[in-house]
């Protein structure tokens, strides 16, 4: 049996009718740039989140960009962040003209541990960016209080976690400003890349906004160096007609990471750590990541078993070479460099079927004789 790591194709031939429909309209209308499809997916997203503003742009990696320039964060300022994440986190701090300054992470969720945040906060410290990695929100209460207390902003990388919660509370509702990707593969993808800032704060969706067409407002007077970085009118089109199935897709999610926890733990027990789902929180599994001994060699026999399996992060931000003058060293962050070399993501989305589920659960027992 072949298990992809990622299907698209039952996902569209559902949808295809009204893409197409949708695209050829665009296409019709000869508006590309900005136009009211666009302006739909801004506020739809923005009420989703419960915020009161959207800005498309060309990218998530472009969304934290945007988002910690308008918060005024550039040269001289640092940003806390966790290492254990996509490189665009890091990026870009580093292209605003700060200093990424990375802790450590809770071992169960994976995300920043609020407690090193405070740690390390000093009078340079301008933002904090925690990224709700794999479709579980990093703690934002904890978050919004230390952020408070030191008067630093709140960039959320929600890259992979649109429509995820805590205490009912959404991705955006407690931060300065949260950050969403729609490559292919997230959740809610397009055919192309794209992005999203939400913010409930007036004046800097207005900064954004102007950010993202050169700096410019009116057209050609430019008062600020923005560049140029919005999402397109045909990738809005395709979202609009998906965005309407993300709770049904979330939920679908929900129910496989159900269906491989009750597998994996009557197979194998407690030989592999499976997903922790904190109480009052909402996963929206992105992927569902184990953590498992002989990781490499685990992923390798899956593979020739024609399982698809990923690596989400080989290795952290903190030791990769193109931050290595910041002056951190294997050891320092070290339960990052654990989670690096344990973490394993198996096959998730939606209309993944039970027997693949079962076939893949199959072949981890093999692999460990169970």
């Amino acid at each position: 049996m072949k298990v992809p790591m990622l299907d698209l194709s039952e996902q569209y031939q559902g949808l295809r009718t009204e893409i197409l429909e949708s695209m050829d309209e665009v296409m019709s209308s000869s508006r590309f740039i900005l136009g009211k499809h666009v302006k739909k997916l801004e506020n739809d997203i923005a009420q989703y989140s419960n915020v009161a503003h959207g800005i498309g742009c060309a990218n998530g990696s472009d969304a934290i960009h945007i988002a910690l320039q308008a918060a005024g964060v550039g040269p001289g300022d640092e940003v806390i962040t966790t290492p254990f994440t996509f490189f665009a986190t890091g990026g870009a701090i580093v292209r605003a003209g700060a200093t990424p300054v990375y802790v450590d992470i809770d071992p169960e969720t994976f995300n920043i541990d609020p407690a090193k945040v405070e740690e390390a906060v000093t009078e340079k410290t301008k933002a904090v960016i925690p990224v709700h990695l794999y479709g579980q929100m990093a703690d934002m209460e904890r978050l919004a209080e230390i952020a408070e207390k030191y008067g630093l902003a709140i960039v959320e990388d929600a890259a992979q976690a649109i429509g995820a919660k805590q205490n009912g509370k959404s991705v955006g509702e407690m931060g300065t400003a949260a950050t969403y990707s729609f490559f292919p593969t997230k959740n809610l993808g397009a055919y192309g890349d794209g992005g999203m800032i939400v913010t409930n704060n007036e004046d800097l969706a207005e900064k954004m906004r102007v950010i993202r067409v050169h700096g410019s407002k009116p057209k050609y007077y430019h008062h600020v160096l923005g560049y140029n970085s919005r999402l397109d009118e045909l990738q809005a089109a395709v979202l609009n007609i998906k965005f309407p199935h993300l709770d049904k897709w979330s939920e679908n999610r929900r129910e496989k990471a159900a269906t491989y926890t009750r597998l994996l733990k009557e197979r194998l027990g407690d030989a592999i750590v499976t997903p922790f789902e904190k109480e009052g929180y909402y996963h929206v599994f992105h992927q569902y990541t184990i953590r498992v001994d002989k990781r490499d060699e685990l992923q390798a026999y899956l593979n020739e078993q024609g399982v698809s399996t990923m690596i989400y992060y080989p290795l952290p931000l903190h030791v990769q070479p193109v931050f290595k003058d910041l002056g951190y060293r294997e050891g320092d962050l070290p339960i990052s460099e654990k989670a690096a070399r344990e973490a394993l993501s198996l096959p998730m989305f939606p209309e993944l079927k039970l027997e693949q589920q079962e076939y893949v659960v199959e072949k981890i027992a093999e692999f460990y004789g169970r």
